[in-house]
C-alpha cells in the first residue's frame, strides 16, 4: 500500500472530538477522568462561628473555608475518590470556639477548612483554617480588656498556596463587637473603630470578608463568604457576600448567628452567651468542580502529520 498518511501505511481514520466536560462533586464520590490533565475548582468547609461566654459575650465569626482554582492537575489514570469538606459545627451557647471546616481534596490538590470563631476564655482568637475565624470579645468593662495591648488573632491563613484571609481582630476598649470571619477575597472586618468603637457603620460590625467569584459552574457566582461577627445592640453584622452567615446580637429578645451557605464553603456567623438565643451559625459544606478539556480520538491507525498538529495543539490523549 501506498505511503500517503504522511509517513504511516495503513487507513487514516477520522478523528472524534468530544467535548469539554464540567463535573460538580456537592459531597464526596469518585471521578473518573477521560484526560491526562484537569481544571478545578476546590472550596473546603467553612467555619463555624463561635460563642464567648464572658459577661456581655460576642463570639467571632467563621472563616470560609480555602478557596482554590488549580490548572493542569495531572489526571491518576483511574477512579479518584472526591472529598468534599463538611462545614464546622457552631459553638453551642456554653463560650467556646467554633469548629474549624473539613477539608476538600481531589487528586493532588488540597484546599483547607475554615478556622472557627473565637470564643472561650484563654481561645478568643479565630482559629487558623483556609480563611481565619473572627476574634471575640467579651464586655469592656473587664479588667483584662483596659489595656492598649492587641490579641494575637493566631488565624493566619496558608500562604503558599494562598486560599483565603485572615479574620478580623476585636478593638480594645470598644463596644461590644467581634471580628467578622475572613474570606476568599477579602479579610475580616474589625470588630468597632479607632475612633468610634461603638459606630454601626460597615467597619464597625464585624462584617465577614468578600467571598471570590468564579464561573466553573457555567455562570457567575460567589463563593467562600466569611462569617459575621456577634454583636451587642447594633444592627445585625452581615456575613460576607458569598454566603456568609449573619453574625448574632445580644439583645432583649436575642438573635441566633445564622449558618453559612451549602455548598459554598462560607463561615458561619458567631452566637452571644444570651441563654436560649445565643447560638452560633455552622460553617457552610464545601464544593469540588472539575473541567476537562474537550480532546480527540481515533480507532486504528493515526497518520503523522494528524498526530504532530494534536501534540502541538495539546489535544493529543
Amino acid at each position: 500500500m501506498a505511503d500517503t498518511n504522511g509517513g504511516i501505511v495503513g487507513k487514516d481514520n477520522p478523528v472524534a472530538t468530544t467535548a469539554a466536560k464540567t463535573t460538580t462533586f456537592n459531597s464526596s464520590g469518585t471521578f473518573d477522568p477521560a484526560t491526562a490533565t484537569f481544571d478545578a475548582l476546590v472550596i473546603a468547609g467553612g467555619g463555624g462561628g463561635g460563642v464567648e461566654n464572658v459577661s456581655v459575650g460576642v463570639g467571632g465569626g467563621g472563616g470560609a473555608g480555602g478557596f482554590r482554582e488549580v490548572e493542569d492537575i495531572p489526571s491518576p489514570g483511574s477512579p479518584t475518590p472526591v472529598t468534599v469538606g463538611a462545614g464546622g459545627s457552631g459553638a453551642a451557647n456554653t463560650g467556646s470556639v467554633g469548629s474549624n471546616g473539613g477539608d476538600s481534596v481531589v487528586g493532588s490538590v488540597t484546599s483547607t477548612g475554615g478556622g472557627g470563631g473565637g470564643g472561650a476564655p484563654g481561645a478568643r482568637a479565630g482559629n487558623t483554617g483556609g480563611s481565619g475565624g473572627g476574634t471575640a470579645l467579651a464586655n469592656q468593662w473587664l479588667p483584662e480588656y483596659n489595656d492598649s495591648s492587641t490579641p494575637t488573632n493566631g488565624n493566619t491563613p496558608p500562604t503558599s498556596p494562598s486560599q483565603g484571609n485572615p479574620g478580623g481582630n476585636r478593638m480594645n476598649g470598644g463596644s461590644n463587637v467581634s471580628g467578622g470571619g475572613g474570606g476568599a477575597g477579602s479579610a475580616g472586618v474589625i470588630g468597632g473603630t479607632a475612633t468610634n468603637p461603638s459606630s454601626p457603620g460597615a467597619s464597625g460590625v464585624g462584617t465577614g470578608g468578600n467571598g471570590a467569584p468564579s464561573t466553573y459552574s457555567g455562570s457567575d457566582v460567589t463563593y467562600a463568604g466569611g462569617g459575621g461577627g456577634a454583636a451587642q445592640g447594633i444592627p445585625q453584622p452581615q456575613g460576607g457576600p458569598g454566603g456568609g452567615g449573619n453574625g448574632g446580637l445580644y439583645t432583649p429578645t436575642g438573635t441566633n448567628g445564622t449558618a453559612g451557605a451549602t455548598n459554598k464553603g462560607s463561615g458561619g456567623g458567631g452566637g452571644t452567651n444570651q441563654p436560649g438565643t445565643g447560638a452560633s451559625g455552622a460553617g457552610g459544606s464545601g464544593v469540588v468542580i472539575i473541567k476537562e478539556p474537550a480532546f480527540k480520538t481515533a480507532s486504528g491507525m493515526w497518520s503523522l502529520d494528524a498526530v504532530y498538529d494534536n501534540v502541538k495543539a495539546g489535544t493529543w490523549v
